[in-house]
């Protein structure tokens, strides 16, 4: 039964609805910064410019950031390291698709010692020091976004949270198939999860 519920969108929704309504997209974005944290990438796999692919999670970042730049035109940090042997450097990555975007190599800034949301902060505020930045704009998944504003403001780094790739709607309207066991929901729900005993750790240590 408890596998059960784990599967089904009726309550992968609300768990990971609930996190990613913790933060709006602000409606009016001031900064002079856009940071966008990885979230995966494959290591060898044919692209347009290069080798190498986004994971879901990250190319909805990478969109976003792009189309943030073509509002503001202000710098993008682009953070994210090689995770492990079989994945791919996610900001080097990242930077090919934003050169191949049309987005200027002088605006675009590379962290790619990171590997996790931790590390994410850590070196990202050296960054930020290195280039006397002060207003930045924190670019992650909606559900991911908690966890590292909280990482941020460890790191006593203010950032201006930028919310994307939702995996559920914001508002709920129950429909049967909701009820039906799906990886899709399954996978929602281990998601919510880690969000959820990751901002416990952050705030206990």
């Amino acid at each position: 039964m408890v596998f059960y519920l784990c599967t089904i969108s009726v309550l992968s929704d609300r768990l990971i609805g609930a996190l990613e309504k913790e933060y709006q997209v602000p409606r009016s974005v001031e900064g002079d910064v856009i940071i966008m944290l990885g979230g995966g990438a494959t290591l060898d796999t044919p692209n347009v410019n290069g080798l190498g692919h986004l994971s879901g999670f990250a190319a909805n970042r990478l969109l976003t950031s792009a189309q943030l730049y073509q509002k503001l035109h202000i710098p993008i940090i682009l953070s994210g390291g090689k995770v492990l042997e079989t994945t791919g450097c996610e900001a080097e990555i990242s930077k090919l698709i934003l050169l191949g975007l049309g987005v200027p190599e002088e605006k675009i800034i590379i962290e790619d010692k990171s590997l996790n949301t931790t590390e994410n902060a850590m070196y990202t505020k050296v960054l930020l020091e290195k280039y006397g930045f002060k207003q930045p704009v924190l670019v992650t998944s909606a559900f991911h976004m908690k966890r590292s504003v909280l990482q941020f403001e460890k790191t006593q780094v203010t950032v201006l949270p930028y919310p994307t790739d939702y995996q559920s709607n914001i508002k709920n309207q129950f429909e049967l198939h909701q009820l039906w066991p799906s990886a899709g929901a399954l996978l929602n729900t281990s998601l919510a999860l880690k969000e959820y005993v990751g901002i416990l750790a952050v705030k206990w240590y």
